[in-house]
């Protein structure tokens, strides 16, 4: 039998096989077979076309077509990916009716972002296949699925016959219509008046469409079909060339010949006796070396460095902690932040975002700029000496009552105008606010993010290097409340552009800003602190925050240096000596939950966002919460995953059930 079945990995939709092929006769299967060069060249037929298959190029094999592949290259390796059609099914009704194709007609025509993702797709397919590593085979199914619909997307047949139809999805579906509509009759006396009359079109006009759109007059491209299908009857049975010319839907074996020989250039006769051998024969003319799958890793690390599972160490970390430990130090929580323009809290939106902050954070001080500018619409009167406290006041009030002692920059600001605020408002805050002026901001020893725009302040990098800067350097990152736009700033969208804010421009919270709410949920005494973790102590109990990497620095953040790519991270923690039970509540902070960049990201990075998509954003952009219950006992074990750049944190409350 030419049909050979297909064997797939143990629950899995897919199998794949690492081979130099110096030849496979002709053959086919009722699985999608993707080919991948990885070394040297072989030669391919598919159906009535043949090819060159170079180093990096990448061939489709539909489910049932007819193929074959030699070489002259004895050190060719070939990447074999099959796929189980039905996988698919399952998803998208009409997969079984799709055709994929892929164009290798020179050696540049694979190199661009497309043949790119979707070599990025099968390496990662090799990798969880071979790697093994928990929950691979969901990761397989994920993958698969996601390569699936991008195929569907980027490599439908259609697109290559009439790149039009490309940006034209009620054509596509026509078309894909007819060309269905024909391969499922083929044997019949198919008319083209008959199709004609199903799309609602003129015959004429459906004629010139479909040689426009498949290269071919309807005639010719049915023909060619039929000609395909016979090969499989001419290399299976005996029957006559008569009967299988009848049974493919030619009305006299002449107009078979002929047809036959336009696409074979020899007879069906002559194809059979060429090619038509028992299976013992069939059998020794395959010259096919398998290989050990683990080799092709190396051919395809360049699509795995991104891969977050790629170069995962399985091993799971185990920590240790005895609850009854001494404390070896104290932590200091996030106690500043930067306001930024002092007009900024004339708006509501903007004292219901510091609201929100200080319930979360509950930062000490904070810095305002420009309190004293002409927004602030202080002077009044003849040469401005009249100096009206009204809008100082109003911010000034709303900031006392978040239990903020604010920190005023008064660099450039005229002395008559600083004793005239210390004389006012001293007497009405009952206090010495001589002390709220700092022209020296560094005296509170603090470190503010790298000025400039940069594109990594939106996303989840800068998390570590915050929790790494409190954690273990013990320093005071100061970030700003809301993202600046100036005149000078950049914008192709309305939403991310790299300020240093915790807060877009438009109110999304950033990774940044949930970093400092889980640094603020931490105790004030440290137990244990080393690579990748610290576990502090208050009176309501412990609480457990693990991070990953363990370590980046702002020149790998800014300047590119290079550094150790994060990896997901496994955890096992044993508490010994609990004095009683636990309420534990787990943070998880990572790329789905807690990122709006990555949400924002998915939906395809969108110029602005639409009010219906931005409250989304915001009600879903949170970590991952979950509450259970801790029962005393001798050895209590939590076991966890923290992804890379992610956080996790434990809050252990005691219950008081004592």
């Amino acid at each position: 039998m030419r049909k050979e079945h297909v064997e797939y990995l143990k629950d899995l939709p897919i199998n794949i096989h690492l081979a130099n092929i110096m030849e496979y006769p002709i053959h086919w299967k009722e699985s999608i077979e993707i080919l991948f060069v990885l070394r040297g060249s072989i030669k391919l037929g598919v159906e009535t076309e043949s090819y060159e298959l170079k180093e990096r190029q990448i061939e489709i094999v539909n489910s049932n077509e007819v193929f074959w592949m030699k070489s002259d290259d004895p050190e060719n390796l070939v990447l074999i990916v099959n796929i189980d059609p039905n996988f698919f099914e399952k998803y998208y009704d009409d997969a079984k009716e799709i055709f994929f194709y892929t164009d290798s007609s020179n050696e540049e025509i694979q190199e661009n972002e497309k043949y790119y993702t979707l070599r990025r797709y099968l390496s990662i397919l090799l990798f969880e296949a071979v790697s093994k590593l928990d929950d691979y085979e969901d990761m397989v199914e994920d993958h698969l699925l996601e390569m699936m619909y991008y195929l569907l997307n980027n490599f439908h047949y259609l697109y290559y016959e009439a790149e039009n139809l490309e940006e034209d999805e009620a054509l596509l579906e026509r078309y894909h219509r007819i060309d269905k509509y024909i391969s499922n009759n083929y044997m019949y006396k198919v008319s083209l008046q008959d199709i004609a009359e199903q799309e609602f079109l003129s015959s004429q006009y459906l004629s010139y469409k479909i040689k426009d759109t498949f290269g071919l007059g309807f005639n010719d491209y049915l023909n060619k079909i039929r000609v395909e299908e016979s090969t499989k009857l001419l290399l299976t049975t005996d029957r006559s060339i008569s009967d299988i010319s009848e049974e493919v839907g030619f009305s006299h074996i002449r107009y078979y010949n002929k047809h036959f020989k336009l696409h074979y250039n020899m007879t069906p006769s002559q194809y059979r006796k060429r090619y038509k051998v028992s299976e013992e024969a069939l059998e020794k003319q395959k010259r096919i070396k398998y290989k050990d799958i683990t080799e092709a890793v190396a051919y395809l690390k360049s699509h795995l460095e991104d891969y977050e599972r790629y170069n995962y160490d399985n091993k799971i970390i185990k920590l240790d902690f005895d609850l009854n430990s001494e404390i070896t130090s104290e932590f200091h929580k996030p106690d500043i932040i930067n306001l930024g323009n002092a007009s900024l809290l004339l708006e509501e939106e903007n004292r219901r975002i510091l609201e929100d902050i200080q319930f979360k954070i509950n930062f000490k001080y904070a810095i305002i700029n420009n309190l004293f500018s002409d927004d602030m619409d202080i002077y009044r009167g003849k040469n401005h000496r009249f100096i009206n406290w009204t809008r100082v006041e109003n911010i000034l009030d709303f900031i006392l009552s978040q239990k903020i002692i604010p920190i005023i920059d008064i660099k450039g600001v005229e002395k008559h105008i600083i004793e005239d605020f210390i004389s006012n408002f001293s007497y009405i805050y009952d206090q010495d606010v001589s002390e709220w002026l700092s022209t020296d901001i560094e005296e509170f020893k603090s470190n503010f993010l790298k000025e400039g725009i940069h594109s990594l302040n939106d996303t989840m990098n800068l998390v570590p290097y915050i929790i790494y800067s409190y954690t273990h350097e013990n320093r005071r990152l100061i970030l700003k409340m809301i993202d600046d736009i100036s005149k000078d700033t950049v914008l192709d969208n309305d939403t991310f552009y790299g300020g240093d804010g915790i807060f877009t421009n438009n109110y999304l919270n950033k990774p940044s800003y949930y970093a400092l709410m889980l640094l603020s949920l931490l105790g004030e005494e440290i137990i244990y602190r080393d690579e990748g973790y610290i576990m502090t102590k208050s009176e309501e109990g412990y609480q457990l925050l693990l991070f990953n990497p363990t370590m980046i620095t702002e020149d790998i953040l800014y300047n590119a240096s290079p550094m150790t790519k994060p990896k997901e991270r496994k955890v096992s923690i044993n508490l010994y000596n609990m004095s009683g039970d636990f309420q534990i509540t787990k943070y998880d902070l990572n790329k789905s939950y807690g990122s709006s960049y990555d949400k924002w990201a998915y939906l395809g990075k969108p110029e602005r966002i639409d009010n219906w998509h931005w409250e989304l954003l915001k009600e879903y952009s949170h970590p991952n919460v979950r509450y259970f219950y801790g029962k005393k006992s001798m050895v209590f074990n939590i076991r966890t995953t923290v992804k890379p750049n992610g956080v996790v944190l434990y809050i252990l409350n005691n219950t008081n059930d004592e």
